[in-house]
């Protein structure tokens, strides 16, 4: 069993209420054990949502309460990230699963690049909060980015 964001799986989920399929995952996990999640979805957070980024550090300085997660409108959703990531965590425990391919430069599931929060589409190096969390846990997390680029080695 794998947790695959949701979104990969053509769940309308993202924040604007499309989709980020791929259809070289789904086409590779077609009959295979997986398990989707939209950590944001499992927060509380509706769809579509006002887009968010992190400001102030990474997913794990979320976590350890350093820095936040603001939508673009200057709200803070940083209590709906964590909750949705610990949600996300409580899946993946109870199925005994040890691997996740989450979206690449989201908040939630960002792996190695998120945004930086100003909203201008400027990447830096970090994870996003369920992301973060997973990992503290000793799950091994991928982007859909670098899932396909192991699938091809």
């Amino acid at each position: 069993m794998i947790l695959i964001s949701a979104c990969l799986l053509g769940a309308n989920c993202k924040y604007n209420g499309k989709n980020n399929s791929k259809d070289e995952i789904i086409r590779y996990f077609n009959g295979k054990g997986i398990v989707p999640v939209c950590p944001e979805q499992l927060g509380g957070l509706s769809t579509p949502r006002l887009p968010a980024e992190i400001q102030g550090g990474d997913g794990k300085d979320v976590l350890n309460g350093r820095a936040k997660v603001i939508q673009n409108d200057s709200i803070d959703v940083t209590e709906d990230f964590v909750k949705g990531a610990y949600e996300t965590l409580k899946i993946a425990k109870s199925l005994g699963i040890t691997k996740a391919i989450l979206q690449s430069r989201s908040p939630s599931c960002g792996v190695g690049k998120i945004y930086d929060g100003t909203f201008t589409g400027t990447l830096t190096e970090g994870d996003g909060v369920t992301t973060a969390l997973l990992k503290t846990e000793g799950i091994e997390v991928y982007s859909d980015e670098d899932f396909l680029e192991n699938l091809h080695q």
